[in-house]
């Protein structure tokens, strides 16, 4: 799961908690909002744990080769 995805869920899980008024039977909307961003901190927090280990596009090691020869001379 992207840090995408768990934006998504947060964003969606917030909404179905704080904003929809509405009753489904059998279903509480506001424990599935609550769930949904549960789901999107864990995602996000191990997308950031990852990606932190991983280095980004900003890191470059500059490795520098020699090789010693003997000269004949």
């Amino acid at each position: 799961m992207g840090i995408g995805v768990s934006v998504f869920l947060l964003a969606i899980g917030a909404i179905l908690t704080f904003a929809v008024n509405a009753s489904v039977s059998g279903l509480d909307l506001d424990t599935v909002g609550v769930i949904l961003m549960i789901a999107g901190v864990i995602g996000l927090l191990t997308s950031m744990l990852f990606w932190n280990s991983w280095g980004g596009f900003g890191r470059r090691e500059e490795r520098v080769v020699v090789h010693d020869r003997e000269s004949v001379v």
